[in-house]
């Protein structure tokens, strides 16, 4: 019997058998912004739904970091300690979380950015926001006719806020007549955030035509000051979709249109790309982006919302 010969092959097929093995999803591990807002719970919501479907005994832990830095490190330590597998991560800080992204990495783990990107993971799951912001600000000058007063109310320095002004200035652009009156002040991505800052708007000048809010609870905060300091005429457009935004579409208010995420299939394509991840199958772009829709007074009616399990 030829020894050497019997070695290789049986190495060679105990590789093959490896290379096939197909790692199964045990342990996922959710950490989001902010569990206080639905658009998160969606997505938490969404990524177990698709965990499930993938392994019905998976264990899935979800945790809101609160916008809290350290809190969100703590997060990651845990996830590593429980050897989970796959970390789904909404990043307080994109760049600040990087060494512990690296941590989670080299303890083997996955790690996928949802709704922002963040520094060294494996690969991010996110609504083309360069598209909503641009989507929210051309339905802006539409309805303004090319010109008037403006406001782009800003946000948390996020690459979800910063993508989203960086698309609406180039719908705005377009139109020469269009006087932008404020870029730069953070509303802190909450309805208070929006209300606080509209206030000051407001206060500071006596005519503007429209606003565009990174995202709903500011629009809706925008829209409460207005009613408040009895200023109508504004057209205001954000980014989400949610379900406040919905009502306020279809009831009394300035609000005339959202460009929409969806959270629900933001979540399971995450999921769907870190498990092809964890079997050694790379994702065809480092960042997958979803396309948005800008839902209107005119077609909130048909729009199927966040609620929606797709």
């Amino acid at each position: 019997m030829n020894v050497k010969r019997i070695f290789p092959v049986i190495a060679l097929a105990a590789l093959m058998s490896q290379a096939v093995e197909a790692r199964e999803l045990k342990a996922l591990g959710i950490s989001m912004g902010s569990l206080g807002n639905p658009y998160f719970v969606t997505l938490a919501d969404g990524a177990t739904a698709r965990a499930k479907e993938l392994n019905p005994n998976v264990k899935v832990t979800s945790v809101s970091a609160d916008y809290d830095l350290s809190k969100q490190f703590s997060q990651i330590d845990n996830f590593i300690s429980s050897k989970v597998d796959l970390i789904l991560i909404n990043a307080v800080d994109p760049s600040a979380m990087a060494s512990a992204i690296k941590k989670a990495r080299d303890a083997g783990i996955v790690v996928v950015a949802v709704d922002v990107d963040a520094k060294g993971v494996n690969a991010t799951v996110q609504t083309d926001n360069v598209e909503a912001g641009k989507l929210a600000c051309q339905y802006l000058v539409d309805k303004l006719a090319g010109k008037g007063n403006v406001i782009i109310q800003n946000g948390p320095q996020v690459t979800a806020v910063t993508d989203r002004v960086k698309g609406c200035k180039a719908a705005l652009a377009s139109a020469p007549q269009i006087k932008v009156l404020s870029d730069d002040q953070d509303a802190k991505g909450s309805r208070e955030g929006g209300l606080n800052a509209m206030q000051g708007y407001l206060t500071r000048f006596p005519k503007i035509d429209g606003l565009f809010a990174i995202n709903d609870p500011q629009a809706i905060g925008s829209d409460l000051a207005a009613k408040q300091l009895k200023r109508s005429g504004i057209v205001i457009t954000s980014v989400d979709g949610a379900p406040d935004i919905e009502n306020a579409l279809k009831t009394d208010t300035q609000i005339q249109a959202s460009a929409s995420q969806d959270p629900w299939a933001m979540a399971q394509t995450a999921v769907n790309v870190g498990n092809d991840i964890l079997n050694d199958k790379a994702p065809a772009e480092a960042v997958t982006l979803l396309t948005p829709k800008l839902i209107t007074r005119d077609n909130v009616g048909t729009y199927s919302g966040w609620s929606s399990k797709r």
